[in-house]
């Protein structure tokens, strides 16, 4: 090869890198004109696999990742994405392979990884609302949601997240810090529905007994009124200001709660809220439920359209 067409393929190279995350169409046909120019180019094998990353288009950034380690093996952010498009794909070989080539203790084989990587929170819709929940890693690039996310977020709680590499923030509880990883897709479905809670609660006490009683009877609930809080973009993806968590503090109890609740059936919550209810001595009282995300594919049966359309105490 020429240095002049080595000189070419650079040149190209660094317009379509100007170019990436405003004209993402068009640096990729400057990143293929670079490579029919040389086509040993690994780093322009990685930007295109990269490009291919955000985009969900998973068997094209497998096929130019592998190509980008095929020519520099010890290229880390390769190997990464490699990894990822491996994993999203369920290519639990190359996964595995890949992630001992980057030195993670994981067993080969061909089956999904299965372990505790411990607990972290994932950015659900990164690009749209950015809500963060907490879960647990399976492998370095799954988490199963453990929270209640809002309904409009398309995630349930029980949902195995594929999430990007890099961490892009932090959060702090009991003194340990924990990393925040954008979500990248849903890699497998929840049988969870996620319920939308309506109620009236007198004191912090009653909202203790309720979160108790849907905890003893096996659902995760999620008290919304306390736990959703709007952070700026730059206290979402660093570590929250001051000033955010004086703003989180609930200034004075509210009775009118949102609550969002993860169950697999409707009828055993609604025994438990009534059970709730008649323990209160008329302090508390539900006053909606409704099911508002069901798991893929899963259709909404007449107790769901029933409860939606009415108040859970009215005759």
């Amino acid at each position: 090869m020429s240095l002049d067409a080595r000189a070419k393929a650079e040149a190209l190279h660094d317009q379509a890198l100007a170019l990436e995350g405003q004209d993402d169409d068009t640096a990729l046909q400057l990143y293929h004109e670079a490579l029919l120019l040389d086509a040993n180019r690994p780093e322009t094998l990685y930007n295109i696999g990269l490009i291919h990353k955000y985009r969900s288009a998973w068997a094209l950034s497998l096929d130019y990742n592998r190509r980008a380690v095929a020519l520099a093996p010890d290229d880390e952010a390769a190997n990464w994405n490699l990894a990822i498009a491996a994993t999203a794909l369920h290519e639990w070989r190359e996964a595995r392979n890949t992630w001992r080539r980057l030195g993670i203790d994981v067993a080969l084989g061909d089956e999904p990884i299965q372990s505790d990587f411990g607990r972290a929170l994932v950015r659900l819709n990164p690009n749209d609302s950015g809500e963060v929940v907490w879960g647990r890693r399976v492998c370095p690039v799954r988490l199963r949601i453990e929270n209640v996310p809002l309904p409009d977020s398309g995630y349930r709680c029980g949902d195995l997240v594929l999430h990007d590499g890099a961490s892009t923030g932090r959060r702090t509880s009991g003194g340990r810090e924990y990393m925040v990883f954008n979500a990248l897709m849903l890699h497998r479905a929840s049988k969870l529905t996620t319920f939308t809670l309506e109620a009236e609660v007198a004191t912090p006490q009653d909202l203790e007994a309720l979160m108790s009683a849907l905890e003893t009877a096996g659902f995760e609930g999620e008290d919304w009124t306390s736990s959703v809080h709007a952070l700026c973009k730059a206290c979402s993806e660093g570590r929250p200001h001051e000033h955010h968590d004086e703003a989180c503090e609930e200034q004075a109890w509210q009775p009118q709660r949102s609550l969002g609740v993860a169950a697999l059936a409707e009828g055993p919550l609604m025994a438990t809220l009534r059970a709730w209810e008649q323990t209160s001595a008329g302090r508390c009282r539900v006053l909606a439920l409704a099911a508002a995300l069901l798991p893929p594919g899963q259709q909404a049966g007449a107790e769901h359209s029933a409860w939606r359309n009415r108040a859970f105490g009215a005759p």
